[in-house]
């Protein structure tokens, strides 16, 4: 039941729009491969593709980086105010990116970071840290300090012991992370209506958007135009999905 839609979007994307019309035909008479051909060219969604992987790439890094980072600090060292710090940056997951619209826009537009790149994917890495550092601090607090405790004994440090050894033995919770921050910039849409003005700049959520609007009556135009926004995601979950499930079997049995 779940994947029977899927399927359709693959099978209709195949499919001249008059044998959509005619009823479901899970294989197709004709394969028509101009819809994509001309999804791609008349939707320009190479530049939107474009943007949407910069974006992703961009966010997903920083927010790996810069939350595992705060994570590990949050998790084994000792400064004052340490609790109170992170459970205040632990409050912004109690409010979503909406309900900061107006204030986000008066800002972005001071700073004049307004329909630029940099002014989107700062608040999508504003939005991403404080879940990344909530998953991520509680996997380096399961981290036997045993193991701390020898490569301090070794002469490491604890920048060398996070790069070396806290952030490898992580790699489970850090493909977590990837997962749904890829997910979710990849899937953003209001923030860049609210940011951009330059449809150059756009993602392609909005591509998508703007393409259904002008070619809502041609169903396989449609149904391939989906199918280029959901295989690049698919493929990315899929790989951190096999990193997710090779990280548990390894660290399920001890000794």
């Amino acid at each position: 039941v779940s994947l029977f839609p899927v399927l359709y979007m693959g099978v209709a994307s195949l499919q001249s729009t008059q044998e959509i019309y005619s009823g479901v035909h899970l294989i197709p008479r004709q394969i028509t491969w101009s819809n994509y051909v001309q999804a791609w060219q008349q939707a320009a969604f190479g530049r939107y593709l474009g943007n949407s992987v910069l974006y992703t790439s961009v966010v997903t890094t920083a927010v790996i980086l810069l939350g595992s980072a705060g994570a590990y600090a949050f998790a084994r060292l000792r400064f004052p105010g340490r609790n109170a710090l992170y459970y205040g940056l632990l409050v912004f997951l109690f409010v979503p990116i909406p309900g900061q619209f107006i204030p986000l826009y008066v800002v972005l537009v001071r700073l004049h970071l307004a329909n630029t790149q940099i002014g989107y994917m700062l608040p999508l890495i504003n939005a991403s840290i404080p879940p990344a550092l909530f998953i991520l601090r509680r996997f380096f607090e399961e981290i036997p300090r045993e193991i701390e405790e020898a490569a301090l004994v070794d002469g490491a440090g604890h920048f060398r012991i996070y790069t070396r050894i806290a952030l490898p033995m992580a790699r489970p919770a850090v493909a977590v992370v990837g997962i749904l921050t890829a997910l979710s910039v990849w899937n953003e849409f209001v923030l860049a209506l609210i940011v951009f003005s330059d449809q150059n700049l756009m993602p392609l959520q909005v591509g998508l958007q703007t393409f259904q609007g002008t070619y809502f009556s041609q169903y396989g135009l449609m149904m391939a135009a989906l199918c280029i926004t959901t295989v690049p995601i698919v493929i990315l979950y899929v790989t951190f999905q096999r990193s997710i499930i090779k990280g548990i079997m390894a660290g399920a049995v001890k000794g």
